[in-house]
């Protein structure tokens, strides 16, 4: 079908968990990659996430405003170079405020008003996958921002019980805006699958990047 015939729609995946597709133009998704890649470079650059089991994540990581390692937030990258981590950028503080208008509209539900002051940026190549995880280390109850830029991925949302059923999938594209919150905030979500060579050729990005905006309410 002619995507321009047949626009995608916004959609309430579950209870607090709404995906607007085609949030971001081609224009902001260019300035984002471009912040993206300088936040990548050394020092607190892109890195390998390993977890205390010894496990390695495909996806690799970088972080603005405060550090995520498994399983907490620091100062510094503790799990890579020592360095202090990147500060958060008003502007893309601002970002998360907008993209939470645009899923629950204007005025959002109350609780959502917090400014975002965490963002963990993941890259995946086209073999990289993400496990079902929960985003459980804020105290803030404020819904998570999750921004798509490059290759189409499989987005598996789910329950808040369980990593297994019930769990819905989701194609996110290039420019498409998922917020979770509410009832939703703490339900496992993973990445079963990216689509190779799937995004936008004018964009020149090999792989998929994933912004998640945050408000740690960490003090």
């Amino acid at each position: 079908m002619d995507g321009e015939l047949f626009p995608r729609e916004r959609t309430v995946i579950a209870p607090g968990a709404v995906h607007v597709p085609d949030w971001l133009g081609a224009g902001r998704q260019r300035e984002l990659l471009a912040a993206c890649r300088a936040w990548a470079r050394p020092p607190a650059g892109l890195r390998t996430v390993r977890t205390p089991g010894g496990g390695v994540m495909t996806a690799r990581q970088v972080c603005l405003g405060l550090h995520w390692y498994p399983y907490g937030y620091a100062r510094t990258v503790v799990d890579g170079d020592g360095a202090p981590v990147k500060p958060m950028p008003p502007w893309l503080a601002e970002l998360g405020r907008e993209a939470v208008t645009a899923a629950y509209g204007d005025p959002p539900p109350s609780g959502t008003g917090a400014a975002y002051d965490i963002a963990l940026i993941n890259f995946y190549a086209g073999d990289s996958r993400m496990g079902m995880h929960r985003d459980a280390e804020e105290r803030s109850p404020a819904p998570v921002v999750s921004l798509s830029l490059g290759d189409t991925c499989v987005f598996r949302f789910g329950n808040t019980a369980s990593r297994g059923r019930p769990y819905r999938d989701v194609e996110l594209c290039s420019g498409d805006l998922f917020v979770f919150g509410a009832e939703s905030r703490l339900a496992y979500h993973g990445v079963p699958k990216v689509l190779p060579d799937t995004g936008p050729r004018e964009l020149e990005l090999t792989g998929r990047l994933n912004i998640t905006l945050r408000v740690g309410g960490l003090g």
